[in-house]
C-alpha cells in the first residue's frame, strides 16, 4: 500500500510517501513569516499549502497515486481515539473551527487530494481533541470552566504501543505516563489503552514549555487582561508563543540554552531548571492518578534528545516507574500505521458524527 502523509504545523508542512510502512520519500516545507503574511487567517492558506506539497512530489518524481492520504487531524470537538474517515460533516466543521492552528488544514487538504484518485481514501487518526478523560478529571473549581484537553494523542498513543510491543505486550495492558517534550509540553496519563487525564497543552495548561507559559496564576493573569496593557492577541501570545523559554530567555532552542549554561549563564540555568521542575510535578501528579501502579514513564518529543533535561528530570521521577526515552515526534509513521492498519482492516475506520 503507498501512503501520503500530510502534518501541517505553524511554520512548516511536513510530508511524507510510504510504502506500507517504510518511509520513500520525506520532506519538511518551511514556510517564512513573509510566505504567511499576505493570508490573514490560517484557513486562508490551504490552497498554497495544498499546491506546494503537489510541487514537491513533482519536483522529486512521486506519481500522484496512493491508496490513502493520512492527515494529522485538526481541532475539532472532543472525540474518542481512532482512526476516522474524513467526510463532510469534519470538514464542515474544521472550515470553522473554534480554535486556530494550521493542523486544520489537514483533513481539507487529504480531502481534496484524496478526490482526485480513484479508489484512494481519506483518513485521519488520533488528533489533539482525543478525550477520554474520566469524569471526575473534567471537574476544575469553577462549574463554568469544565477541563478540556488537547494534547499530542497521535505521538504520545504511537510510542506507548512502540513501548508495549518492544517489552511483548499490549498498550491496552499498560498503566504508563508520557510526557511528550516539543515547543509544548503535554503529559498524559494512560491507563489500559485510554488518557484517563492530560493537560490542555494548547490553551496552556500544565508545565511550561519552550513556547507556552504553562499554568498560570489565575489572579495575576485576570489582572492582566484588564491592565489594558496588551490587546487580546497580545495575552494570547504571552501564553502560546512568546512565553515559556522564549520569554524567558529569548530562545526556544534547548540545546543553545545548554551551552549558554556551561558558558556559565545562571538565569540561563534557573530557567531551564524550572522548566524541568514543572515537567517533574506534572508527571508526580500522573501516578498519583494511577494511585502508583505505574509500569513505565515515557519521554518523547524534540526537548528529548537534550541529556541535560533527562538526566534531570529523571532525578526527580526515576523512584516512580522505569524511564524510556524516545527522542523527537513520530507523528509521520504514526500516521502511516494508523491509516495502514485501515486499509488492511486491522483498523476500525470511525465515522465522525
Amino acid at each position: 500500500m503507498r501512503l501520503l502523509t500530510i502534518n501541517p504545523g505553524s511554520t512548516s508542512t511536513k510530508i511524507a510517501v510510504f510504502d506500507d510502512t517504510t518511509p520513500v520519500f520525506t520532506q519538511n516545507i518551511r514556510h517564512s513569516v513573509e510566505d504567511l503574511a499576505p493570508f490573514e487567517l490560517v484557513s486562508d492558506q490551504f490552497e498554497y499549502r495544498r499546491d506546494l506539497i503537489v510541487s514537491e512530489l513533482e519536483k522529486n518524481g512521486i506519481p500522484f497515486c496512493f491508496d490513502a492520504i493520512v492527515a494529522r487531524g485538526g481541532l475539532l470537538k472532543p472525540i474518542e481515539g481512532g482512526v476516522y474517515e474524513v467526510n463532510r460533516q469534519m470538514l464542515s466543521e474544521i472550515e470553522h473551527p473554534m480554535r486556530n492552528h494550521a493542523c486544520n488544514l489537514g483533513c481539507r487538504i487529504a480531502y481534496d487530494f484524496a478526490r482526485r484518485i480513484p479508489g484512494c481514501r481519506a483518513l485521519t487518526a488520533d488528533p489533539g481533541v482525543v478525550d477520554e478523560l474520566e469524569d471526575v478529571a473534567r471537574i476544575s473549581g469553577s462549574p463554568i470552566m469544565p477541563r478540556i484537553t488537547t494534547w499530542h494523542a497521535l505521538n504520545q498513543r504511537s510510542i506507548a504501543r512502540r513501548y508495549a510491543a518492544e517489552h511483548g505486550t499490549r498498550y491496552e495492558n499498560l498503566n504508563l505516563i508520557i510526557a511528550h517534550l516539543g515547543g509544548g509540553i503535554s503529559v498524559g496519563t494512560h491507563r489500559h489503552g485510554r488518557c484517563i487525564d492530560v493537560n490542555n497543552a494548547f490553551d496552556g495548561e500544565g508545565p511550561f514549555s519552550p513556547e507556552r507559559a504553562g499554568s498560570l496564576p489565575p489572579g495575576a493573569l485576570i489582572d492582566l487582561c484588564y491592565s489594558q496593557k496588551y490587546t487580546r492577541e497580545q495575552l494570547k501570545r504571552r501564553i502560546s508563543g512568546n512565553a515559556g523559554l522564549a520569554a524567558h530567555l529569548g530562545t526556544t532552542d534547548v540545546a543553545a540554552i545548554v551551552e549558554s549554561i556551561k558558558a556559565g549563564d545562571k538565569k540561563a540555568e534557573l530557567v531551564l531548571n524550572g522548566m524541568i521542575y514543572s515537567i517533574a510535578k506534572w508527571i508526580g501528579g500522573s501516578a498519583v492518578v494511577l494511585k502508583g501502579q505505574v509500569d513505565a514513564i515515557l519521554l518523547t518529543g524534540g526537548v528529548a534528545y537534550s541529556d541535560y533535561v533527562i538526566e534531570r528530570l529523571s532525578e526527580y521521577i526515576g523512584f516512580i516507574a522505569p524511564i524510556s526515552v524516545y527522542p523527537g515526534e513520530n507523528e509521520m509513521l504514526a500516521l502511516a500505521a494508523n491509516g495502514l492498519g485501515a486499509l488492511q482492516g486491522t483498523i476500525e475506520v470511525k465515522e465522525y458524527k
